[in-house]
């Protein structure tokens, strides 16, 4: 029976969960990113996209206004009130996850905020950078782990849900729209090197939610289809899978082996193939994740 989004949560499932196993991992990557925007993103005026950037802009605003409106607090406060749009779509387990992400990240941020000394002193490149990667290595943390703080993601599956829009498109653009916001509040200056942070954000992040797990799928096409798999399986120690094929413009069935690699396997792939097959057709692209025998656990 299809379980109806927004059923009750089993507790005895969640307290075995791997969720509830890595909350302290989602804890430290939530203190790391909420060390980051204490110590060089809000005392430097970077607002680097999401909520926490419309939140530090807001902040510089009502402190102009001669009172203080906490970034971490504001961060909880608008992702509860997002949270709310889309709570049928996500479901509970997309609820818990989401609310202890953006929870644990202000909490720690309005928790280290009066006791972090901020860096940078006016030169705004140290600051975009060191935020944009110690940020990106605690958001990589909790993302690694299926957990989420909210922010633009939450905002984007509403707009996507109004219109055609992808997604990830609304995502960036969301982001863009509130570093261009910034350069009012601070400067022009100040809005590009948050730009400039943002972008190195998310390419820290990828590469803490990857890892070095990064593989390669590789599609071999031979008359020789057999004896190439037989020296993939046998001397390379790798699985192969056959894929029916048919050329279309010859009409001959020909199979299409799919063999999934580590990045130093390539070369030795090329030399099996061109020992038994110099016409072979050959063609290796990126895995992100590869799971089952011989690689990590699906679980993991």
């Amino acid at each position: 029976m299809a379980r109806h989004h927004g059923a009750p949560i089993d507790v005895r499932r969640l307290v075995q969960s791997k969720f509830v196993r890595d909350l302290p991992i989602v804890a430290a990557g939530c203190a790391i990113a909420a060390l980051a925007v204490d110590m060089f993103m809000v005392p430097n005026g970077l607002a680097a996209g999401g909520v926490t950037g419309l939140a530090t802009i807001i902040a510089e605003l009502t402190r102009r206004a001669g009172f203080e409106l906490p970034v971490g607090f504001q961060t909880i406060v608008m992702n509860a009130l997002l949270l709310l749009l889309v709570w049928r779509t996500g479901g509970a387990r997309y609820a818990v996850q989401t609310i202890t992400g953006f929870v644990l990240f202000g909490f720690f941020t309005d928790l280290f905020a009066p006791f972090v000394v901020p860096l940078g002193d006016g030169d705004l490149m140290l600051p975009s950078l060191w935020g944009g990667i110690i940020s990106g290595i605690g958001y990589g943390l909790v993302f690694r782990c299926g957990v989420n703080t909210g922010g633009s993601d939450t905002v984007a599956q509403i707009i996507s849900r109004k219109t055609s829009l992808p997604v990830g498109s609304t995502v960036m653009a969301i982001d863009v729209a509130v570093c261009a916001a910034s350069a009012p509040v601070f400067s022009i200056e100040n809005a590009l090197y948050a730009a400039l942070s943002m972008v190195l954000m998310g390419y820290v992040i990828d590469s803490v939610v990857d890892g070095s797990d990064h593989r390669r799928a590789a599609f071999v096409i031979s008359d020789r289809h057999g004896d190439i798999a037989d020296d993939v399986m046998y001397e390379m120690g790798r699985g192969v899978t056959e894929i029916a094929a048919r050329g279309v413009w010859s009409g001959k069935d020909r199979p299409m082996l799919m063999i999934i690699l580590d990045r130093r396997e390539v070369s030795i792939l090329k030399t099996v193939v061109a020992e038994r097959d110099p016409e072979a057709i050959v063609f290796i692209t990126d895995v992100t994740e590869a799971f089952g025998e011989g690689f990590k656990e699906l679980g993991e």
